[in-house]
């Protein structure tokens, strides 16, 4: 049984194995590590590059491009190695790695994932904006992170060296303990893309357990290779995914009231698109509250059904709006929000 599978899921992605393999090879070299590459049904060439250039890793052929979500899925039922890492086929690793992600779970049996620093390949001294400096939502389901709200980056100044416990970890790069992984039921599929690592974070806050962003371990993201911004598709899943994410996860006395303003939200980003000039987003916008009305029926008593009795509800979750402090507040930078307004894990009979 190996210690650590690292698992780059990749869809042509070609370019960024030959680009960012030999660092991955370089810098991953602990005893109990191997590198794996997931291949979704790929036609550029992935897998003979592979093959020709690096005999030694292993490859789990798909039969299909079954998205981030479901690839990563059939990939972890092939593998047996207590720790899964997620990474992104875009990511360069740094030396010393690996080393602080996996000491950061061993021996603490509290922590279901932990994330790196994460940064901007192309502009090293800032964040990126995947993951940041680890990830939170604010009450609405908005997700943002410490160096990242919305799409303002923040520089690197050290400002975020402290490890401590998020809310999400970003799926570029994230180490979950696999049994953990398993009793949470993996990524959900019905997501394909976009959020599905929010949602497994949630989802094993809820069972109890810890998310941590680990300062010590630094990898630089390219970023939106495969959808990249402005993409429509890339707005309905969000979207999409978004409110299926509260749907799934807020106990339903909360999850109404919050979903029914998230969506009036959506309206204003909606209309702003077309203000923007930008109407295949706004039809992207619609389009994902159809589908998420369409989808709701399946997750319907999920919460119930899964939560402990004592069901945590509040976790590293900010008590204000995201949206109103940045675009009407004109707070740019995670240290300028009310800090008062985090709230830790609360809990509430059923």
């Amino acid at each position: 049984m190996n210690i650590v599978s690292i698992v780059i899921l990749n869809w042509n992605g070609k370019e960024y194995l030959r680009k960012f393999l030999p660092e991955l090879v370089l810098h991953s070299e602990l005893p109990g590590t191997e590198i794996v590459i997931a291949d979704n049904a790929s036609t550029d060439g992935s897998i003979q590059f592979i093959e020709d250039e690096y005999p030694e890793i292993r490859i789990i052929k798909l039969d299909n491009n079954y998205g981030f979500s479901g690839g990563y899925n059939r990939a972890f039922e092939a593998l047996d190695s207590k720790y899964f890492l997620l990474l992104n086929s875009d990511i360069e690793v740094t030396p010393g790695w690996l080393t602080p992600l996996l000491d950061r779970l061993e021996g603490q049996e509290e922590i279901a994932a932990c994330t790196p620093k994460i940064k901007d390949f192309n502009n090293r001294s800032f964040f990126e904006y995947a993951g940041a400096a680890g990830g939170f939502i604010d009450r609405y389901g908005y997700p943002f992170c410490r160096g990242r709200i919305f799409d303002h980056l923040e520089e690197d100044q050290g400002q975020y060296d402290d490890a401590t416990e998020v809310f999400w970890g970003s799926g570029a790069c994230l180490l979950v303990r696999s049994d953990l992984y398993r009793q949470a039921g993996g990524l959900d599929e019905r997501f394909f893309a976009h959020m599905e690592e929010i949602d497994l974070c949630w989802r094993l806050k809820r069972m109890g357990y810890e998310i941590h962003y680990v300062p010590q371990s630094t990898v630089y993201h390219v970023g939106g290779g495969t959808l990249p911004k402005g993409n429509p598709m890339k707005t309905f899943l969000n979207f999409r995914n978004n409110l299926l994410l509260l749907y799934k996860n807020l106990p339903p006395w909360q999850g109404r009231r919050i979903i029914f303003i998230r969506m009036l939200l959506d309206g204003i980003s909606a209309f702003r698109f077309l203000l923007q000039w930008s109407p295949r987003d706004f039809m992207a916008v619609i389009r994902a509250h159809v589908a998420y009305f369409g989808m709701k029926s399946y997750y319907r008593g999920m919460y119930r059904k899964k939560s402990r009795e004592n069901s945590v509800i509040f976790a590293e979750i900010y008590l204000r709006s995201i949206v109103v402090d940045f675009f009407l507040r004109g707070k740019k930078r995670f240290e300028q929000l009310d800090q008062l307004c985090f709230r830790r894990a609360t809990l509430r009979k059923n």
